[in-house]
């Protein structure tokens, strides 16, 4: 007779149970309760991509702010002025020989490269022709053309 006592309330325990999960399944399956869940994940996702978006600005200021200090562009760095300029006057194709120092460079190479071991270059900067023709008169020679 005990065992079947003890049966019954076993029984009637799982029963209630899973009437109460049932019941919370049920509850959570509801239209509102799912649209809730939905709206929830949502604002946690929005929050979360709020602090990254955070996170990625501050670093890119801190990355600048490196950058800047770096490259000397926040008030720190020393330049010497320029030694001569040129002649807004004188066209592409047209340099004297005058108009640049001899150690002046157009672009230095970076610190570590190996182009920052080698001395500037001694040789005067030599104009760009634009044409055949005007490369031939500048070597002084005169063009070998039948109709002239």
């Amino acid at each position: 007779m005990v065992r079947r006592v003890f049966w019954m309330a076993v029984g009637a325990g799982t029963a209630v149970w899973a009437m109460n999960k049932a019941n919370e399944a049920a509850r959570r399956l509801t239209p509102d309760s799912l649209s809730g869940t939905a709206a929830r994940g949502a604002l946690h996702l929005g929050d979360v991509a709020k602090r990254f978006a955070l996170d990625v600005k501050a670093g890119m200021a801190e990355r600048e702010q490196e950058l800047r200090a770096d490259l000397g562009l926040d008030g720190t760095a020393v330049l010497d002025p320029p030694r001569r300029r040129l002649s807004a006057s004188l066209g592409a194709g047209s340099l004297d020989a005058g108009s640049l120092d001899a150690g002046d460079r157009a672009i230095s190479a970076a610190p570590g490269s190996p182009g920052a071991a080698l001395p500037p270059s001694r040789k005067t900067p030599q104009a760009i022709a634009s044409t055949p023709r005007q490369l031939e008169q500048r070597r002084g020679s005169t063009p070998n053309r039948k109709d002239q």
